[in-house]
Formats: C-alpha cells, sequence, structure tokens
C-alpha cells in the first residue's frame, strides 16, 4: 500500500470510521450517564450546594481531578487491565470503549457541575419554598435550566472524544487513528494520511455544528 492513493484506501478508511464512531459513540452514551450522574453529585454535596458534604465532595472531586490530570496515553495503558476484564480484551474498538469513557466522564462530571452552578439560586428557592423534594428541583429546575450548558458541554466531549480515540489507535484501539499510523505514518504515505486527517477535521465540524445549532435552538426558544 506504499504508492496507493487515498481512493484505494477507501475501503480500509471506511471500516477505520465505523470503528470510531462504533469507540466514540458508545463512549459518549455512557459518558453522558454517568458523568451527569457525577456532575449532579458533586453539584448537591458541594458547600454551596443543596446538601452539603464535605467528605464527599472532597472525595469525589480528587478522584474526578486525579484522572483528569492524567495523560490519556498514561490512561490507556494503566486501564489496560481493568479494559481487559471488563470486555476481555484490552485490544480493539469494544475495549477502547472503556478507557476513552472512563477519560472523559470526569471531564463531562465538571462540566455538568459548572452548568448547574449557573442556575439561578431564585429558581431553587422557590422551588424548596413550594415543597419540592431535592429530586424534584433537579429534574425540573436545574437540568431543564442548565441544559444549553450541558449541550455545549456534552459537545465539546464528544469533540474530546474524538480526539482521544486517535489515540487509543496507537496502541490498537482501531478507528482512524489508527488506520492513520499503520497505513498512512508507518507506510511513509502521505496521501492516505492526509485523508485521515480530513476525515477527522469533517467528523469535528459536523459534530460541533450540530451541537451548536441545538444550542442556539435552545437559547431561542427560552429568549
Amino acid at each position: 500500500m506504499n504508492r496507493t492513493t487515498w481512493i484505494d484506501a477507501l475501503p480500509e478508511l471506511l471500516e477505520a470510521f465505523g470503528q470510531t464512531a462504533w469507540m466514540t459513540g458508545w463512549a459518549f452514551l455512557i459518558t453522558l450517564v454517568l458523568g451527569l450522574v457525577v456532575g449532579v453529585a458533586l453539584r448537591l454535596t458541594a458547600p454551596d450546594g443543596m446538601t452539603p458534604s464535605r467528605v464527599f465532595y472532597q472525595v469525589c472531586g480528587a478522584i474526578v481531578n486525579l484522572t483528569r490530570s492524567l495523560p490519556f496515553l498514561i490512561l490507556l495503558i494503566v486501564l489496560i487491565p481493568f479494559t481487559r476484564y471488563v470486555v476481555g480484551t484490552a485490544y480493539g474498538p469494544t475495549a477502547a470503549i472503556v478507557p476513552l469513557a472512563v477519560g472523559a466522564i470526569p471531564f463531562y462530571a465538571r462540566v455538568v457541575e459548572s452548568a448547574l452552578r449557573e442556575v439561578a439560586h431564585g429558581k431553587i428557592e422557590a422551588a424548596q419554598s413550594m415543597g419540592a423534594s431535592t429530586w424534584q428541583i433537579v429534574r425540573k429546575v436545574l437540568l431543564p435550566e442548565a441544559m444549553p450548558g450541558l449541550v455545549a458541554g456534552g459537545t465539546l466531549t464528544l469533540v474530546t472524544l474524538i480526539g482521544y480515540s486517535t489515540m487509543a489507535g496507537a496502541i490498537g484501539g482501531g478507528g482512524v487513528g489508527d488506520f492513520a499510523i499503520r497505513y498512512g505514518y508507518q507506510r511513509f504515505n502521505a496521501p492516505v494520511l492526509l485523508s485521515s486527517v480530513i476525515v477527522l477535521i469533517v467528523i469535528v465540524q459536523v459534530v460541533q455544528s450540530i451541537g451548536d445549532a441545538i444550542v442556539r435552538s435552545m437559547n431561542h426558544k427560552r429568549g
């Protein structure tokens, strides 16, 4: 494949694109669910939250900060035993879902916490005065009011996951990153390497555009 063009490599590139979509898609769904749970828990147990808990907030916050501070490539290697335990293998697109999610959950959790912190205290106090429970306030006040920020943060998280997925390819995770390394960089095939870069740029641009459009729509309806 040293002298082939990007058109000759198109079948492999399309397969790699499917692998990237698989690993980032599932990792994104897991991140949205668990990141939202952790983010809400951090906001509620913060010193100025509705159910403050200094111990939980500091311990959970320390774990989140520790995970966020690790370079993703190091996290990939550290999680190999855990990944093998969860999915039975440490290689391939499915295995890459585990470190991708673990790396992104703390990031999105902080996004959620920050978005919820922006909700006006007056709206929370109004709900409390009407006898709403903590869960009702979260479900009917905090999350709806913070939704534009949550969507914007989710878009940023997905873009980050796409970037992480290219690094996962460096240790056999598959996807466009793996394709670029094996068929482009290692074989000194500039056209194939360039096609991989273009695919990633297009994916990121499409994701960002869709996310921005959703946020604008939400802000317009609220306005």
